[in-house]
């Protein structure tokens, strides 16, 4: 039962030729007909070189049986030059199939990619939060992104044996009805070798992802400058390279397991294909000593039955390779079959210019989906709009859920998130996405310049330069950028450049990335995490006024920043326990008020 379950499940992987060939041809039309037409003709001149060789061995012998004269001579010139033309064809049209082949192995690479990035950027965030999602992605563009190619050349491969192969066979066939059997059964211990090796070895493929992906992170942190300073003050760089030193000797000496086995089937199944060709050869001889047959055609027959044994095992191992590739093309077609969770509504609620109400949670409860924990729990929340709210709590408390929620990375499992009174998944999320504009608690760097690390923000409005010198000044980056080489031009990061930033002087970048975009709700997560108390106050007193008449929602463990908001709530275990202005929650005397004390006695030091 477990067999034929097997035998089912690999007969299933045929469904993904079709799939493969549709995206081949649709990334380079013209070259795959190109590629398929020159290894069509490839396949027959193999059978017209046998043909003319007998002609060539019986016109040798007839020039010698006849003394070497000129009609003889003559005979045979033609015969001579017709070989010479076709080995000249064949060397040209493998040329040009090299060639063909590589300008349509970079289409389909391209196109492959694009579609690999297309899918990556339209999922949901939880794919991102999980290392299956890593796994799948690794497979996809790493073990199977040239898949769809090599089983269109397999496929072709595949067609252009068999061309020649029927033709040998029909050749073997004159001699003996049952010579093309012995071809087949010679080889078909190839077929089995081939089949079994790569099945093994894509199971070991797929046991191994984690692993695979484990030694290209053990590479870049010793390799790439993030953990470059702590790698050498704490002495952590041998730990790192002892460890991808041990993960790669398993896995190659797993590897090697598997290429062992592989090579002892082979070498089992091609002395069973000699001992076919060794038979046939003798019986030929035989014949031919008998009389049966003459010179050309035992030259014919040789050419025949070794092409042939060549190129039946060629074409098991094609069909080898073709469920190899299809095994791959699973991982990538599973890849590109995911589909987000988060969707657009059939028909979107289009909604009014600007925040009119404002926003509200209303009996939330979200988890997330490896937690046992609920991330918040009957969450009730309201930001109105023209104001500045600021959320407080301690780490852990849902504060950057509360982000991902409004910007609908994800759905709350219960309770309901509105825009003005219309619920979120009633709207198209790009059109909420382009209302608002956030500062992320660890904003990505953009080794891009300058300039286009704020452009970044607002791509949907070209930003003119005027613009973007508004922002970087509102957002503190301004003096870091003055002091720049080129200015904004400059080219941030060690990747393409020579200019690093510190983490404080990206994130302020970060932040005249954000208030480049004109969004009616703009977040920011831990905004003044990099400043001291001083330059917290002049950033908070300009933030108020660059903010006027639009609403902000300031995610902060800092009561300092914090007290200059409108309305501040405090987060404690995914609820809100306390709500106010500044003065109305220190006058509380409850968790704010005691949490401020603290910290004042903190900062005092300041001298703030």
């Amino acid at each position: 039962m477990k067999r034929l379950l097997s035998v089912r499940s690999q007969l299933r992987q045929l469904r993904y030729v079709p799939q493969a060939l549709r995206l081949v041809w649709q990334a380079a039309r013209g070259w795959t007909l190109a590629s398929t037409v020159l290894l069509v003709i490839q396949g027959v001149l193999p059978v017209v070189t046998v043909y003319l060789t007998r002609e060539l061995v019986n016109g040798l012998v007839e020039v010698v049986e006849r003394g070497g004269t000129s009609e003889a001579i003559q005979a045979v010139v033609p015969i001579f030059v017709l070989m010479g033309l076709v080995l000249v064809t064949g060397e040209l049209l493998g040329s040009v199939q090299e060639y063909v082949r590589m300008l349509l192995a970079q289409r389909t690479r391209d196109y492959m990619n694009n579609l690999i990035h297309s899918k990556a950027i339209t999922l949901d965030l939880h794919f991102y939060e999980s290392p299956t999602y890593y796994d799948q992605l690794q497979r996809a563009s790493v073990d199977a992104i040239d898949r769809p190619l090599a089983l269109l050349e397999n496929l072709n491969g595949l067609l252009q044996h068999t061309i020649t192969l029927v033709a040998m066979g029909g050749v073997l066939f004159i001699f003996a009805w049952w010579m093309p059997l012995v071809l087949l059964m010679g080889t078909l211990p190839a077929l089995w070798v081939a089949l079994r090796s790569t099945w093994i070895f894509h199971r070991w493929r797929q046991k191994n992802t984690m692993h695979q992906r484990r030694l290209v992170y053990f590479q870049r942190v010793v390799t790439l400058v993030n953990a470059a300073m702590e790698l050498r003050i704490f002495g952590l760089g041998d730990y790192f390279k002892q460890s991808y030193d041990q993960l790669s000797r398993q896995l190659h000496a797993e590897r090697l397991g598997l290429a062992r086995q592989q090579m002892l089937a082979q070498i089992g199944a091609a002395l069973v294909g000699l001992v076919a060709l060794a038979g046939g050869l003798g019986w030929m001889g035989l014949q031919t000593m008998r009389g049966r047959f003459n010179l050309g055609d035992l030259a014919m027959f040789w050419q025949a039955m070794n092409q042939g044994l060549r190129l039946m095992r060629s074409l098991l191992t094609g069909v080898g390779d073709i469920y190899r590739n299809l095994l791959f093309l699973e991982d990538l077609f599973t890849f590109l079959e995911l589909e987000p969770q988060i969707v657009d509504p059939a028909v979107p609620t289009t909604l009014a210019p600007g925040l009119g109400e404002g926003i509200r949670m209303e009996e939330v409860t979200f988890r997330y989906e490896d937690s046992e924990r609920n991330a918040l729990e009957k969450f009730n929340l309201t930001i109105p709009a023209g104001q500045i709210v600021a959320i407080v709590g301690e780490n852990g408390a849902g504060k950057s859920t509360l982000i991902k929620l409004l910007c609908r990375f994800y759905d709350p499992q219960e309770g309901r998130i509105t825009w003005d009174g219309v619920n979120l998944r009633e709207l198209a999320q790009d059109e909420l996405r382009r209302r608002i504009s956030v500062l992320f608690q660890q904003p990505f760097p953009y080794h891009d310049s300058a300039g286009d690390n704020i452009r970044f923000g607002d791509m949907e409005h070209a930003p003119t330069q005027a613009e973007i010198e508004a922002a970087a000044l509102a957002g503190g980056a301004a003096e870091i950028i003055d002091k720049l080489p080129e200015g904004y031009a400059t080219i941030l990061g060690r990747w393409f450049g020579y200019t690093e930033l510190s983490i404080g002087e990206w994130q302020r970048l970060a932040l005249a990335r954000a208030f480049v975009r004109q969004a009616d709700l703009v977040i920011l997560d831990e905004p003044t995490s990099a400043m001291d108390s001083w330059a917290e106050h002049a950033w908070m007193t300009r933030f108020r006024d660059l903010i006027a008449g639009r609403t902000a929602l300031i995610i902060t463990h800092r009561f300092t920043t914090a007290m200059q908001a409108d309305i501040i709530h405090v987060m404690v275990g995914g609820r809100v326990i306390e709500s106010g202005t500044h003065s109305e929650l220190v006058a509380l005397g409850g968790h704010y008020a005691n949490s401020w004390n603290m910290q004042m006695r903190e900062v005092s030091a300041e001298g703030f």
